[in-house]
């Protein structure tokens, strides 16, 4: 017996996804404003498999840079494809985190209906809050700027 696949999305789904991934990083990075952040992609396949992603960037006014190696940019991006796609992803999430002067920030993304919706701050705060804290950098959670979805 063989074992069982994960539906494939077509090319024209994927080529969809992507340009819906590039469309979701230039709604994103202009919207996390200056500093460097720190984002943090989880998802979770149709299958049960958890796959998760970081990227750094750092941004100026008119600079977005990324700050990770090429490989990580690509896991991040193809991940945030599928994410967006969702035919092979059944939950996905986008935190960012910011470190400022007085501690870490951080705000989050559902990833469904091929967009970043922004999560309530008490939920992400309750989905934090089991994780390890660094007791030197106080933790904060803010409102996610809602982005906009080009039609």
């Amino acid at each position: 017996m063989t074992e069982p696949q994960l539906p494939r999305p077509g090319n024209a789904a994927t080529t969809s996804a992507m340009g819906h991934a590039l469309h979701a990083l230039t709604a994103l990075l202009p919207a996390l404003g200056t500093g460097e952040h720190e984002l943090a992609l989880s998802a979770e396949r149709t299958d049960g498999t958890e796959m998760n992603a970081d990227l750094t960037v750092s941004i100026e006014p008119g600079t977005c840079r990324v700050e990770s190696s090429a490989e990580q940019y690509v896991r991040f991006f193809v991940l945030l494809t599928f994410a967006l796609e969702n035919s092979t992803v059944a939950d996905a999430v986008l935190i960012a985190t910011i470190a400022t002067n007085t501690g870490q920030r951080a705000c989050g993304w559902d990833i469904r209906d091929g967009w970043l919706h922004p999560i309530n701050p008490a939920d992400l705060r309750e989905a934090l809050s089991p994780l390890p804290q660094d007791d030197a950098a106080p933790f904060s959670v803010c409102h996610a700027p809602t982005l906009h979805r080009p039609h």
